[in-house]
């Protein structure tokens, strides 16, 4: 009964901050453009229907944090996903998707087979619901519903795309209930270009409001305390035994590693946000890079991978913790000699192509450079940044092409180009490398999952990258056993080969046309 009241008392003030019932209506008449829901009205009339709806602001703070490239924005999963993982990764955190039914699905299937152990929340909605505001009453319910100081530190709510076009309001949601924190994002798929750019998304409005309770007066402590010595906060997710490496490269400087950011939990984000550098080891997390900014703490590009990545990365850790010259010396020289030997004990050799979408393939690149592969071309769905300029002055030093924005299209390019020994990619690059019986390797799960920084990552992709190079002869027999199943329309194993009725094909596409031009001139009247 308190939570209905509660409901009832500020319902009032906060309608009066929802669209108009005329506004609402010329918004949904908008977003429901062709199947009654809005999820294929087309990008451009979503953002239309945002900017309408109130949403200019976030739109042009995500237009400027995650720019898009020449071919609008790459090829990639759900981008709202990138939010929801970071949510469900998170201890005592409840995360909410507002969306399509048909969107929540696939995301919440994708977070279950990336290993999610919980469920994810879902506010349902229909045409009416959506045109009139009661779905931010229901959202509002269900949060308050959620709100149980003993199982939860904070509650996530994601607008998908047709609720954002359609300006449901997260951001007056009540910042707490019971002590538990309440954010809400706009995480829509025609705003934020990859699931990677949405991970900041949510990091950062995290920080944002740790930032301001700490500012407000002591908070509590991080469940692991690194002792007296000043700590540098890892920026962007990474392989489990990556930030123990990195504190091991820290302890001859006098420094330990801090938190990774996104964090485990909550109280982890002050113990990130109290430190003495924040090392941007993913560069693309620029609304996070403001959080720490705004707290007055440095920002180090690039990471200690490779020889000279770490020698780098060292000296500028050092500069930016105000580290005497004689300490980062002995730091370097401490390290750099084994780096050197794990690095020529496993070498790699042949022709290599790399894409992918996690934002560590600049890092990846040069670990591959400096194991002896001729690296010709990394593409990257992420986009270029001032915190990944060493990187890519390193690797374009060495001959290397390097692609920001990457599209399926141009990775697909640099492989037909180059012929490489190996591809490295996303699935469909490797889907189709190993259909011209290239030896390849997925990103992600092969490569991303694996150390890559200090000793540790020196010897670290040799014996997956060296495996795969020499496994070249069995694409050869394989492609040679399957020759003649055909391509296209005439895949597979057929009695009879399918004959080709490009009759047919005109007659659809003249038929859809028209009804395409029907439709434009009724949106016109």
């Amino acid at each position: 009964m308190t939570d209905a009241v509660h409901l009832d008392e500020a319902s009032a003030a906060e309608r009066a901050e929802l669209p108009s019932t005329a506004d609402a209506a010329a918004i949904s008449a908008s977003v429901k453009a062709g199947d009654g829901l809005g999820c294929h009205a087309g990008k451009a009339e979503l953002k239309k229907a945002a900017e309408a709806a109130g949403k200019s602001e976030t739109l042009a703070r995500y237009a400027e944090d995650y720019p898009v490239g020449p071919h609008d924005q790459p090829q990639s999963m759900c981008p709202a996903f990138g939010s929801l993982r970071v949510g469900l990764r998170m201890r005592r955190t409840a995360t909410v998707l507002s969306g399509s039914a048909c969107c929540v699905y696939g995301l919440t299937f994708t977070s279950h087979f990336y290993g999610a152990r919980r469920s994810v929340g879902y506010v349902p909605f229909n045409s009416e619901t959506l045109v009139t505001g009661k779905l931010f009453e229901d959202i509002r319910e269900a949060v308050f519903k959620l709100a149980d100081p003993d199982h939860y530190d904070s509650i996530v709510v994601i607008n998908l795309c047709v609720p954002t076009a359609s300006g449901v309001p997260l951001q007056i949601l009540p910042k707490e209930i019971n002590g538990v924190r309440v954010i809400g994002i706009d995480v829509p798929g025609f705003g934020v270009p990859t699931h990677a750019e949405a991970k900041d998304v949510l990091a950062a409005a995290m920080l944002n409001y740790a930032r301001r309770e700490a500012e407000q007066g002591p908070v509590q402590a991080p469940r692991l305390n690194p002792g007296d010595r000043p700590t540098v906060t890892l920026l962007g997710e990474m392989f489990p035994a990556d930030p123990v490496g990195i504190g091991m490269l820290l302890a001859p400087l006098g420094l330990a590693a801090g938190p990774t950011v996104p964090t485990r939990e909550w109280r982890e984000l002050y113990g990130a946000l109290d430190c003495a550098a924040v090392a941007a080891i993913h560069p693309f997390y620029k609304a996070s890079i403001r959080e720490f900014e705004a707290a007055g703490r440095t920002i180090v590009g690039s990471a200690p991978v490779g020889r000279d990545g770490t020698a780098a990365w060292l000296e500028s850790i050092g500069a930016a913790c105000g580290i005497a010259r004689s300490t980062i010396d002995a730091a370097q020289n401490a390290v750099l000699p084994a780096i050197s030997g794990a690095l020529a004990a496993t070498p790699i050799n042949g022709r290599i192509t790399l894409s992918g979408y996690e934002g560590s393939e600049l890092l990846v690149g040069r670990l591959l450079v400096e194991s002896g592969a001729d690296l010709r071309y990394v593409g990257t769905a992420c986009p270029r940044t001032p915190w990944s300029d060493a990187d890519r002055e390193w690797l374009e030093a060495k001959g290397v092409r390097v692609q920001y924005r990457a599209s399926l299209e141009q990775d697909l390019a640099a492989m037909e180009e180059f012929s490489p020994d190996l591809a490295i990619g996303t699935t469909p690059v490797v889907q189709k490398a190993k259909a011209k019986a290239i030896p390849a390797l997925y990103f992600t799960n092969l490569i991303s999952a694996r150390p890559l920084f200090g000793v540790a990552g020196a010897g670290s992709l040799a014996q997956v990258v060296n495996a795969a190079i020499a496994g070249k002869a069995r694409f050869e027999t394989m492609r040679e056993f399957f020759e003649g199943v055909g391509e296209g329309d005439k895949a597979g194993v057929w009695q009879d080969t399918p004959v080709l009725r490009p009759d047919f094909r005109e007659k659809f596409r003249k038929a859809a046309a028209a009804q395409a031009k029907k439709r434009k001139s009724e949106e016109m009247v």
